[in-house]
């Protein structure tokens, strides 16, 4: 059986450096065998965001790679968190918000860049339950902002 770990190293991906927060919060926290991270964005090996808005000035395939790119984020705090990947036992749910203009229809389709790399990555372990809405605005204009919670292995 392979390895959160090999399985992003075959499909090409590395996970990104966890940065300090630039407000008052944390990256993520535990409750008993839960960890719950905080939302996450598509941030640039340079620092910045990608930004854009659905149906204004980006595409649902730009979206879906943001979200995709949000998803390593999402990942690389939990690995941050845990230590360890193999430590998630399921991904419990989603949250994804799309910044959108008010008649996009398509956040599903944004969100499962994010859905599809957690799926690729943790195998069943991925499968989530999850929310995808279009929001008026998102922090920095990123295109889209996830949290999620984790089901975590106790040792």
């Amino acid at each position: 059986m392979t390895t959160a770990e090999e399985r992003l190293k075959a499909l090409g991906l590395s996970l990104p450096e966890v940065l300090p927060p630039v407000a008052n919060y944390v990256p993520s926290r535990t409750a008993g065998n839960l960890l719950y991270v905080s939302g996450q964005g598509p941030r640039l090996e340079d620092g910045s965001y990608q930004v854009g808005r659905l149906g204004f000035d980006t595409t649902v395939e730009e979206g879906y790679q943001a979200a995709k790119l949000t998803g390593l984020h999402v990942l690389a705090v939990a690995k941050h968190a845990l230590g360890d990947l193999s430590r998630i036992e399921a991904v419990i749910k989603l949250f994804g918000m799309v910044n959108a203009e008010p008649n996009f229809a398509d956040q599903p389709k944004v969100i499962n860049g994010c859905s599809d790399l957690l799926v690729d990555v943790l195998g069943d372990a991925g499968r989530h339950a999850r929310s995808a809405i279009g929001m008026g605005s998102l922090p920095n204009r990123m295109v889209v902002e996830i949290e999620a919670i984790f089901l975590i292995r106790q040792d």
